[in-house]
C-alpha cells in the first residue's frame, strides 16, 4: 500500500508528463480505430477524448487513474446510424446517450450501486451485448474482402485485400495472446501497423493527401442535429457501456487498492462518463467511457497518480491539431480495418456470452431461454417493428424487448427450484451408486 500512497501525490513533474504520454500510447490504437471504422474524424476523436478525460477528472476530483475514450460497443450502432441518418444526427443521438448515462447516474445516487444490476441483470445485458457484436458482423467481412461496408461495391481486389486483412487479424490476435509486458496492451496498434505495411506493399496506400495537408489545422468539428429515430436507436446502446463502466471501476479499484465505488462514488464516475459523452458529441466525436486498456497499463506500471491521465488528455488535445498526423490516419485502407474488426466484433459477442456464463444464467429455465432466444433472433435477423420513420429495430428494439420480458415474465417458483435441487441430489446419488 506504500506504493499506492506514493503514487497518488498530485504533483506536476516531468516524469508524470512522460508517464502520461505512455498512457496515451497504450490507448492510441483503439482510440483512433473507433473513428476510422465509423467514418468520423480521428483528430476530432483525439480532441474529444482529451476533453472528456479532463471533464471526468473535474467531476470526480481527479481521484481515479482513468483515461476516457470510446467503447467498442458503440462501433456497430454508429456505423448503422451514420449510414442511415448521417453524422450530425448520429452526434445528436450520442448526445442523448450521454444524457441517458447521467440519468442512470442519478438513479444510482438515489437507489444505490446495486440498482443497475437489479434493472439490468445479466439475462438482459448478455444477449444485447451479443447482438451489438454480431448484428453488423457482415460489415467486418465485407471490409476484409476489399468491399464497402455494405458490400455494394469493390474498393480493392479480393486477393490483395484478404492478404492485408489476415495480416492485420493474425498480428492482433498473436500480440494479444503471446506478447508480454507493455506490448500485450497494444494488440490493435500492432495489427494496424503490420496491416498498413502490408497494404503499402500491395500499393493500397496513397500518401498524397498527407503531403498536401498543412502541419497544423483545426479539427473538422461537426455540430449535432437531433433526429428522434436516431435518438431512440442509440439510447439503449448506453446500457452495455454502463455495465462495462461498473466492471472497469471494480477492476481499477482492485488494481490500486482503493474503493472508487464508494469514493468518489459510482454515481460520480458514471455521471462523468455521461458528461464526457455528451461533450464529445457537441464537437463531432465518438462517445467516451472508461478505457480497459489503460486499466491494464496502470496494473502493469503501477502508475496510480490520476495526474498522469490528465497529462495524457493534454497530449491528446495537442495531437488533434497536427493535421498531417490526422490525415495519415485516414490513409489506412479498409481491409486493415476489416481484419481487426472481425476480432473486435467477435470479442464483443464473446463478452456478452461471458456475461451469461459468469452470472450462471440457467438456460434450462424457460424465462431465461425466452428472453435470450427472442433478443438474439430479433437482433441478428433484423426484426423491425413499424414502418419507415416510425420503425423500431436493431439494438434499440432488442434492449427494450429484453427489459420488458425480464419485468413481465415471472421468476421461477420456489418449489420449482427446490424440485430442481432435489433432482440434482437424486442424480448424484444414482451416479455414486453406479460408481
Amino acid at each position: 500500500m506504500q506504493d499506492v500512497t506514493a503514487g497518488t501525490e498530485k504533483t506536476f513533474h516531468w516524469r508524470t508528463a512522460l508517464a502520461g504520454s505512455q498512457m496515451l500510447f497504450v490507448a492510441f490504437g483503439a482510440l483512433v480505430l473507433m473513428p476510422l471504422l465509423t467514418g468520423l474524424d480521428p483528430s476530432v476523436a483525439l480532441f474529444t477524448a482529451g476533453v472528456g478525460t479532463l471533464l471526468f477528472h473535474l467531476i470526480t476530483g481527479a481521484s481515479v487513474p482513468i483515461f476516457l475514450a470510446s467503447s467498442f460497443v458503440f462501433i456497430a450502432p454508429i456505423i448503422y446510424s451514420v449510414q442511415t441518418w448521417g453524422v450530425p444526427a448520429t452526434m445528436g443521438a450520442l448526445f442523448a446517450a450521454g444524457i441517458a448515462y447521467m440519468c442512470l447516474a442519478a438513479l444510482v445516487r438515489l437507489k444505490g450501486p446495486g440498482f443497475l444490476h437489479r434493472i439490468l441483470p445479466p439475462v438482459v445485458t448478455g444477449p444485447v451485448i451479443m447482438v451489438i457484436g454480431l448484428g453488423l458482423a457482415p460489415i467486418a467481412v465485407n471490409m476484409a474482402m476489399g468491399k464497402a461496408g455494405d458490400g455494394s461495391f469493390e474498393i480493392y481486389p479480393y486477393q490483395d485485400a484478404i492478404i492485408v486483412a489476415m495480416a492485420a487479424l493474425i498480428t492482433t490476435g498473436a500480440v494479444a495472446v503471446f506478447a508480454h509486458g507493455l506490448f500485450r496492451l497494444l494488440p490493435i496498434l500492432c495489427g494496424v501497423v503490420v496491416g498498413y505495411i502490408a497494404a503499402w506493399m500491395m500499393g493500397m496506400v496513397d500518401l498524397s493527401t498527407v503531403r498536401d495537408a498543412p502541419v497544423l489545422a483545426m479539427p473538422a468539428f461537426v455540430m449535432p442535429e437531433f433526429h428522434w429515430q436516431a435518438i431512440l436507436f442509440m439510447i439503449p446502446v448506453a446500457i452495455a457501456p454502463a455495465i462495462e463502466h461498473v466492471g472497469d471501476m471494480l477492476a481499477i479499484s482492485n488494481v490500486t487498492g482503493k474503493d472508487y465505488v464508494k469514493k468518489p462514488g459510482l454515481h460520480r464516475t458514471l455521471f462523468g462518463d455521461g458528461v464526457a459523452t455528451s461533450a464529445a458529441a457537441l464537437f463531432g466525436g465518438p462517445p467516451n467511457t472508461t478505457y480497459s486498456e489503460v486499466t491494464g497499463a496502470v496494473m502493469l506500471t503501477r502508475a496510480f497518480n490520476p495526474v498522469i491521465m490528465i497529462w495524457a488528455a493534454c497530449f491528446a488535445i495537442m495531437l488533434a491539431f497536427v493535421a498531417k498526423f490526422g490525415m495519415l490516419l485516414q490513409t489506412i485502407p479498409t481491409p486493415v480495418m476489416g481484419g481487426i474488426l472481425i476480432l473486435l466484433f467477435g470479442s464483443i459477442a464473446a463478452v456478452g456470452m461471458n456475461t451469461l456464463i459468469k452470472a450462471r444464467v440457467d438456460m434450462a429455465e424457460q424465462r431465461n431461454l425466452v428472453i435470450v432466444a427472442t433478443v438474439l433472433v430479433f437482433g441478428i435477423g433484423g426484426m423491425a417493428l413499424g414502418d419507415g420513420a416510425m420503425s423500431l429495430q436493431g439494438v434499440s428494439l432488442c434492449g427494450i424487448v429484453a427489459i420488458v420480458l425480464n419485468l413481465v415474465l415471472p421468476q421461477a417458483r420456489k418449489d420449482d427450484d427446490d424440485l430442481h435441487v432435489e433432482q440434482e441430489v437424486v442424480d448424484d446419488l444414482v451416479k455414486h451408486a453406479r460408481d
